[in-house]
């Protein structure tokens, strides 16, 4: 059975995203006490081998895995993760003196209650967090089920790139812990920080509110890197293969700046600023510290400028936005090249977390 929050006993773990348009890898090993990135990698996918978080094309993003595993020699045994919508959660209280056994009869019980089809159906998994803070004869556990239909396309997936997947988790639980690496630089000790991170991806972009490192709020806002795309091949007569070449490379007209990049970073920082607002009116939060911008498209010229424009303190201050790097404070083998880790660091903040797992106690 995959486990959602199952861990690698094999010493050697990579963390595996399969994203819309992509597949992406990292390796991390220890470094006294902090870590060392070993080796990363990022493998392009053809256009609707995964859509809406689903993989429709096992074959072609397993060949896009194995392309990448054969170039880079990862290691065999990764952690892959399913879609946050794709995976239910709930937080519950249990006495702390139960036994193993006892929590897993009691965790099952409350998933039956929480989850829309029959048990039989699901791959479940329960996490003890810690002492509760409302009791001290219990503990805070953390249940988490996903469908095994969907649990075995990204396992097929895998294996059929050549590698096993030995542990399958949330997308959410990995960005969180990846976030974590990020938030320390930011926030230091303070553990009264509130933090947005945005996730921009192919298809959507994820806002994430986070306290002390937790999820206190989420909004998913229908704007991503596709859009922007899309405006390319409009504007310029282009294919859906050369529009997205040229993005990634910079060779477009002359014009494209003026007239389709930064009216989009416009468009994406306001619908961030809507994030913002849903936040501040669904919950007793009215300010946020720093914004910490991820994925494909965090580094577009301009885009910081854009979401700074548009979010504001209390005092009338721009937000402090900064582009995501988890690996800022590692050390890095050899054969990893800074500039290029760094160009891709925002889009690897889902494969970071992942990899993080080889360090589970």
């Amino acid at each position: 059975m995959v486990n959602i929050f199952g861990g690698s006993k094999s010493g050697r773990l990579a963390g595996l995203e399969i994203s819309t348009s992509s597949v992406k890898l990292v390796e991390l090993s220890g470094d006294g006490g902090g870590y060392r990135v070993e080796r990363f990698a990022v493998e392009a996918m053809p256009r609707g081998a995964v859509v809406d978080g689903n993989i429709a094309d096992i074959e072609a993003v397993g060949g896009a895995i194995h392309r990448m595993a054969r170039r880079i020699g990862c290691s065999r045994d990764v952690a892959v993760a399913l879609p946050s919508s794709q995976v239910i959660t709930k937080r519950i209280l249990l006495a702390a003196n139960l036994r193993e056994f006892e929590m897993e009869a009691q965790a099952e019980a409350e998933a039956g209650q929480i989850i829309p089809f029959s048990l039989d159906e699901v791959n479940l998994d329960f996490q003890v967090l810690g002492p509760s803070a409302a009791s001290s004869q219990d503990v805070d556990v953390l249940i988490a089920a996903a469908r095994k239909d969907k649990v075995q396309n990204v396992v097929d997936a895998v294996e059929a790139g050549g590698l096993n997947a030995v542990i399958v988790d949330s997308e959410s639980f990995a960005m969180e812990s990846a976030f974590g690496l990020v938030s320390r630089k930011l926030f230091g000790r303070d553990k009264r920080w509130i933090g947005a991170l945005v996730d921009i991806g192919a298809s959507g972009t994820k806002v994430t509110f986070l306290q002390n490192g937790k999820q206190i709020y989420f909004r998913e806002q229908q704007i991503g890197g596709n859009q922007l795309t899309q405006e390319i091949v409009n504007r310029y007569g282009l294919s859906q293969d050369e529009a997205e070449a040229d993005k990634v490379s910079g060779q477009l007209p002359d014009g494209y700046e003026q007239e389709v990049l930064r009216p989009f970073c416009d468009l994406l920082a306001m619908e961030i600023s809507r994030a913002m607002q849903f936040f501040f009116t669904s919950t007793n939060y009215d300010e946020v510290d720093r914004i910490v911008v991820s994925g494909g498209c965090a580094q577009l010229p301009g885009l910081i400028d854009a979401i700074r424009a548009r979010t504001e303190k209390n005092d009338g201050s721009q937000v402090e936005t900064v582009v995501a790097n988890p690996f800022a404070s590692m050390s890095l083998a050899s054969g990893v090249r800074f500039n290029n880790l760094l160009a891709a660091a925002p889009s690897l903040m889902v494969a970071c977390g992942l990899a993080l797992r080889r360090f589970d106690a």
